[in-house]
């Protein structure tokens, strides 16, 4: 795993969403920048510029000078609480934004050293260079370059900075790149999250944050077990169940996802045994 330092940037003022909060709007329970913040876990060290506020993990803040001085100033605010040799570049309003698409881009940007990072594309492609890998090196000289020659950072557009940075481009999926800038989007995001695909590793993603709980949990055979509870035994036998698989879990001395799988084989086969009863004459 490429070591990284993730610099998001949380200020701005959200005009279009009339002075909202936007980082602290929630999608799915979960507020967009603490979305964000998971899909950047395991960066070494994480710097939000923007206003303090209660997150999901501990994070450094920062804030750019002048405030409200836009994302270059933002950007060189981060960069200067980290010491990584690639630092990743978030907004922080990407409700969709995975561990997938971050390790996408450090891999490109890892690929030799004739590239100054990596950045995403939308499907209409759109450069996206708020969700990108940046090396340091050149992003810092760039940062200096470009105060120097218009007397500071706020106002400037990013694109002045990507103009002269050689970045390779890495497709973003049809939703990693999705970010909230009106409340359509934020409609439209809670919408999404709700599709029936989805809706269950949402859900559980959102709870384990709520519970301060890290554990992989297999869904499918913990909703397996609640099928034959329901069918075999009671329809409220299911969620009392499933209640009680991870509680014993939750006791056991061994590793989490396997107590929670020898758990869950326990009582669906006590489901069974119980049905095969109920249909024996």
């Amino acid at each position: 795993m490429t070591a990284y330092d993730a610099i998001v940037l949380a200020g701005g003022a959200a005009k279009r969403l009339g002075g909202a909060d936007k980082p602290g709007l929630r999608v799915g329970g979960r507020a967009l920048l603490d979305r964000v913040l998971a899909a950047c876990a395991d960066a070494r060290a994480t710097v939000v510029v923007g206003d303090r506020r209660p997150t999901v993990r501990a994070v450094t803040w920062a804030r750019e000078v002048p405030q409200g001085g836009g994302p270059l100033a933002a950007l060189d605010a981060g960069a200067r609480h980290t010491s990584a040799e690639r630092l990743l570049v978030l907004s922080a309003d990407l409700p969709f934004l995975g561990a997938d698409t971050v390790d996408g881009l450090l891999a490109a940007a890892a690929r030799g050293e004739d590239a100054d990072g990596a950045l995403c594309f939308d499907e209409d492609g759109r450069d996206q260079p708020l969700v990108a890998v940046y090396r340091a090196e050149p992003l810092r000289r760039e940062l200096a370059l470009l105060a120097a020659e218009h007397g500071g950072l706020a106002g400037l557009p990013l694109r002045l900075l990507t103009g002269e940075l050689t970045l390779r481009r890495v497709p973003a999926g049809p939703l990693a790149s999705f970010d909230c800038d009106t409340w359509e989007d934020i409609a439209s995001a809670r919408a999404r999250i709700r599709d029936h695909g989805t809706v269950l590793d949402e859900w559980i993603t959102a709870v384990k944050e709520e519970l301060g709980i890290e554990l992989d949990v297999d869904t499918a055979l913990l909703l397996d077990l609640a099928r034959d509870a329901a069918h075999g035994v009671a329809r409220p036998a299911a969620p009392l169940t499933t209640f009680l698989v991870g509680y014993a879990a939750g006791r056991a001395s061994g590793d989490g996802p396997e107590a929670v799988a020898e758990a869950t084989r326990k009582a669906e086969a006590l489901a069974l045994r119980w049905a095969d009863e109920n249909e024996t004459p």
